[in-house]
């Protein structure tokens, strides 16, 4: 099956898979398990060391968590599990995109990478942190599920609409992506404040939401616009597909100069988003009910994020087609830093909720355009997959570079503000090199710079 540029059924399903899967980033990585997790070590920490379940910890103990006979930082291990999954993707995604480019079978890997992922969010239930080990691991391969799916989600983009329909089609995505994730959210919300449900049950849910919506995405997307005939060591031939795509790649002087800008700038986005919920939980001083840090005024800090993301992608999207991608990016950065700098003297709710309302302006808008530009720097090529598994290289190296760095950073400081602080680096070296772009390559990317 052939596809037609611009098909509005096509164009529909592939953002249909942004509703689905985005439940995991929101659920798992940003609000209710980060939450979740931080109350279950912390109650195993105080049983197992003689505290009271309601008494404060005294000042300089910090809640730590035994992984394999090392006693590590709760946060700090979540950082650097993190860290080992993103290196997984890094690593294997380039060589299946050279084997789903050849064989044209790219929407089976992401079925696979979906269904991997659903069912580790489900088994989260069973999390357990006396066998931290165990519940970490699901933790790990739901992670992977999600970042690998997005390796061939993502290498749909320029082979279902035309390159000035991308910032539009993918700020759409990003936002449906929004939405649908702050309605289970919401769901799991009432649930838990109701007592209807345990928290873990949320988990269970983002699995099953994950694998019903993202059928619509099946059903209309067709595998590749390749048809290779499979032939005797066909996996070699994939890899050696993806040596030959890599040395197309070594020849887009601007494609390369825009990885080495965005593996800096969306190294800092990521970091931060994946650990502002701990962050959060820490630092800031939230009210106390029933002896316990309130964690509803958090909840809703994330849905106030998600909310004014669905927004933000699509001002961005806007802004674009005035000033061009490139500034418009550069000015997300700026802001960026700004909020980097705002996170190491804020304490109250109240700062936190505006330090949250300036993330989310910016944080799905930043991921949307960083996505679209990357599509319209491509060469005239059928191997996109190939192309977006060096993006997707680029984008899993810098997590790991970026959540290892955190977690050193709270080791090193014994306090998570300059953790916060210091991934700043990230988004001063990304703007730099955002504006070394050479401006002239090819003749038809209006609308990049101006």
């Amino acid at each position: 099956m052939a596809i037609q540029k611009g098909d509005k059924k096509v164009i529909r399903g592939w953002v249909m898979y942004d509703w689905a899967n985005s439940v995991y980033n929101l659920v798992i990585s940003s609000a209710i398990f980060p939450i979740f997790y931080d109350n279950v070590t912390t109650k195993h920490f105080k049983e197992t060391h003689g505290y009271l379940e309601t008494q404060s910890l005294p000042d300089g103990v910090n809640v730590t968590v035994n992984f394999f006979g090392w006693e590590l930082s709760n946060t700090a291990l979540m950082s650097f599990v993190l860290s080992a999954s993103f290196l997984c993707v890094s690593f294997f995604s380039p060589f299946l995109s050279g084997i789903a480019d050849y064989l044209g079978n790219k929407k089976r890997f992401l079925q696979f990478f979906c269904y991997l992922g659903a069912a580790s969010c489900m088994t989260l239930y069973f999390f357990d942190p006396a066998k931290i080990e165990l519940g970490l691991t699901s933790l790990f391969f739901a992670s992977i599920g999600f970042w690998n799916s997005l390796v061939f989600y993502n290498a749909y983009l320029p082979e279902i609409a035309e390159p000035k329909d991308h910032d539009k089609i993918s700020a759409r995505g990003f936002s449906m992506g929004y939405i649908g994730s702050m309605i289970l959210l919401i769901i799991c919300l009432v649930l838990i404040q109701t007592k209807t449900l345990e928290a873990k049950w949320c988990f269970v849910l983002v699995g099953i939401w994950w694998l019903l919506f993202s059928q619509f995405t099946y059903r209309v997307l067709p595998n590749s616009v390749r048809k290779e005939t499979k032939e005797k060591g066909y996996i070699w031939k994939g890899f050696r597909e993806l040596r030959h795509v890599f040395m197309e790649f070594r020849q887009t002087i601007r494609l390369k100069k825009y990885l080495t800008a965005f593996f800096f700038f969306n190294t800092g986005v990521q970091t931060v988003m994946l650990m502002a919920t701990f962050f959060a939980k820490k630092e800031i001083l939230w009210p106390v009910k029933d002896g316990k840090p309130d964690d509803s005024g958090l909840i809703i800090a994330i849905l106030l994020i998600q909310l004014l993301g669905a927004g933000g992608a699509f001002i961005m999207s806007r802004l674009s087609r005035r000033i061009g991608n490139i500034r418009t990016l550069g000015i997300s950065i700026v802001i960026w830093i700004g909020i980097c700098c705002a996170a190491f003297i804020i304490k109250t709710p109240v700062q936190f909720y505006a330090l949250a309302a300036t993330v989310g302006l910016v944080m799905g808008g930043v991921q949307a355009m960083a996505r679209s530009t990357y599509s319209k720097f491509l060469p005239e090529t059928e191997d996109h997959a190939s192309y977006f598994s060096f993006y997707d290289a680029t984008e899993k190296i810098g997590i790991v570079t970026g959540t290892l760095f955190f977690g050193t950073m709270e080791i090193i400081f014994d306090d998570m503000r300059f953790s916060v602080v210091s991934v700043a680096f990230f988004f001063v070296v990304g703007l730099v090199m955002l504006f070394r772009i050479p401006k002239h390559e090819r003749s038809d990317l209006e609308g990049v710079y101006e």
